[in-house]
């Protein structure tokens, strides 16, 4: 072992960083120092006048240590005028953690909309002194195996496995080899502390916020892929519609691709009936695209001819419609927040650690596509040329 290892390694022993030995010099413009070497923790307790041990009880937060105010005070100043920053190889050594946490995702760096759980764990990672290593792997498994390998490699203190929307997964295997937190996800068994969205609960405050205006016929155009939010948004939409007393009626819900394709055709379905619904749930912001190009193509007003909420909040879709769409947001910040919280108490526990698993509210975002129901419904047929007929009238081109 060379000199720089068995230096590293005396450190790990104490509670004192090892740090640069080399020569300080320094300059003083106005209040500003410049370094031309890095400082050392000696130059530190030069600086404030107190011990190399009283300096590394403050800088390391050492629990237990009375250090008085002000010389706490002081020694940080020091710090911060040498631009002195600490060796995390040495600490880690001591410590047994690098204070950096994986991130592995499929795409959700690739995606607009999921961002947000990475500015949340960013945010709690920052807070905890620790660094976020983000990799993605574009869904491809063997890809995900290899970046697994890689984090385990680099002795990150434990891992979140995100997604990019809420799916039950069987992750790879070498995930249990260490603290691990799974984001927008979880595990048919729950074996693995995991966070995911309220989707019954942000689909029945969904349905209510039409329903307390005094809408009483419903439609709602939903995704048909077969993944969790499809069966659990269909069951919000049904305990609200029970809450208030009102039947659910089979013939209201169109399954349909979520996408403005989907929402566009479930629209029509739905609006071209004698007795169409005065408000329309959707299963994303995408779908209610889709269901404001249909009620534009029927001559139909939003909202006061026809209420529509939305789900995700998908902001370049929500606030650019006119008017502005009335959605369910989805806790991506919170939810990317949680999961590194959760992962540190893991990293911080002795295993095996208590597993835990969250739901996470979605609230409700109001904009302008929700109001009253109209007195009088107009009811209109869409023609194989595109032209609707209003009821009992000719023919209007769009």
């Amino acid at each position: 072992m060379g000199a720089m290892s068995d230096k590293l390694l005396a450190a790990s022993l104490t509670q004192e960083p090892v740090w640069s030995k080399m020569p300080l010099e320094a300059k003083t413009i106005g209040a500003a120092t410049l370094m031309t070497e890095r400082a050392t923790i000696t130059d530190v307790a030069e600086r404030s006048g107190v011990s190399i041990t009283t300096v590394s009880h403050v800088l390391n937060e050492v629990p237990g240590k009375r250090v008085s105010p002000t010389t706490r005070a002081r020694v940080l100043k020091a710090a911060e005028e040498l631009l002195y920053s600490p060796n995390r190889l040495a600490r880690g050594l001591r410590t047994q953690r690098t204070q950096m946490i994986g991130f592995l995702s499929d795409r959700v760096s690739t995606t607009p909309f999921a961002g947000q759980m990475i500015v949340g764990a960013q945010d709690a990672a920052a807070e905890a002194g620790s660094l976020l290593v983000l990799l993605n792997s574009g869904g491809d498994p063997e890809l995900e195996e290899r970046e697994v390998q890689a984090l385990r490699e680099r002795q990150v203190d434990g891992i979140i496995y995100a997604l990019f929307y809420h799916r039950v997964v069987t992750p790879p295997a070498s995930l249990r080899n260490g603290p691990v937190v799974l984001l927008d996800a979880r595990t048919p068994d729950r074996s693995m502390s995991s966070v995911v969205p309220d989707e019954v609960g942000g689909a029945r405050a969904a349905v209510e916020e039409l329903l307390a205006t005094g809408h009483r016929r419903i439609g709602f155009v939903n995704d048909c892929d077969d993944i969790p939010a499809r069966s659990l948004r269909l069951a919000g939409y049904r305990q609200a519609l029970e809450v208030y007393g009102m039947p659910f009626e089979d013939n209201l819900v169109i399954d349909c691709p979520a996408d403005a394709s989907g929402g566009y055709s479930g629209a029509m379905e739905l609006l071209c009936r004698s007795d169409r619904p005065t408000g329309i749930f959707c299963f994303n912001d995408r779908m209610a695209m889709g269901v404001y190009q249909a009620t534009g193509a029927l001559g139909l007003a939003i909202p006061d001819e026809v209420s529509v909420v939305g789900f995700d909040n998908q902001e370049l879709i929500s606030d650019s419609l006119r008017p502005g769409l009335t959605t369910v947001g989805l806790p991506h910040y919170e939810m990317g927040q949680w999961s590194v919280k959760t992962l540190l108490r893991h990293i911080e526990a002795e295993p095996p650690y208590q597993l835990a698993h969250a739901l996470m509210a979605c609230p409700i975002i109001r904009r302008g596509s929700v109001a009253a129901p109209p007195t009088a419904i107009r009811t209109v047929t869409a023609q194989p040329n595109g032209f609707p007929y209003r009821h009992g009238g000719e023919p209007r081109a769009p």
